[in-house]
C-alpha cells in the first residue's frame, strides 16, 4: 500500500463537476493499492497515518498529529501511484490491484481511519477526479506498508 499524503488547507474532489468530498484542513490522501495488499497493511497505514506528528505546535515544531489539531481526511483512490516507468515512454501499472481487490480495501482503508476518530471525504473509485487543495507547507510525506 503506498499513500502520498499532503498536508492542506482547503481541498476538495469533484466528479462530473460534483464535489464528492471537501474539507477546510487536513490531509489529501492519495491511496494505491497493490496486489499484495491485506487488511493488515490498511490497518497499519491507517494508524501511521492518524498518529504522524506533521502539525506545527505552540513552538512551530511538528509535533502534533492530525487528531490534535482537529483536521480532516480526503481520500482519492489512485491507482497510477504503482505506474512503472523504468521501460519506455508509457507506464506499466502491473503492479496496481484490480478494481475488484482494491476498492474493498480502500473502502476499508477510509474505515479504520474513521475508527481512529477522525473525518474521511472521498473521492468516488475509478471515477475520473478533479482535485484541488492548497498545499500547506508545503508538507507531502509518502506512507507505505511494507
Amino acid at each position: 500500500m503506498r499513500v502520498v499524503l499532503q498536508r492542506t488547507g482547503p481541498a476538495n474532489v469533484k466528479v462530473d463537476g460534483e464535489v464528492t468530498g471537501a474539507i477546510d484542513k487536513g490531509y489529501v490522501l492519495l491511496v494505491g493499492i497493490t496486489h499484495s495488499d491485506s487488511e493488515e497493511d490498511v490497518s497499519y497505514v491507517a494508524k501511521k497515518i492518524s498518529n504522524l506528528r506533521l502539525w506545527e505546535d505552540e513552538e512551530g515544531k511538528m509535533n502534533n498529529s492530525i487528531l490534535e489539531v482537529g483536521g480532516d481526511i480526503l481520500s482519492v483512490s489512485q491507482f497510477t501511484l504503482y505506474g512503472d516507468t523504468a521501460k519506455g515512454r508509457r507506464p506499466s501499472f502491473i503492479d496496481a490491484a484490480r478494481p475488484e481487490q482494491a476498492e474493498p480495501l480502500w473502502i476499508l482503508f477510509n474505515e479504520k481511519l474513521k475508527e481512529q476518530g477522525l473525518n474521511v471525504e472521498t473521492g468516488v473509485f475509478g471515477a475520473m477526479m478533479d482535485v484541488e487543495l492548497v498545499n500547506d507547507g508545503p508538507v507531502t510525506i509518502i506512507v507505505e506498508s511494507k
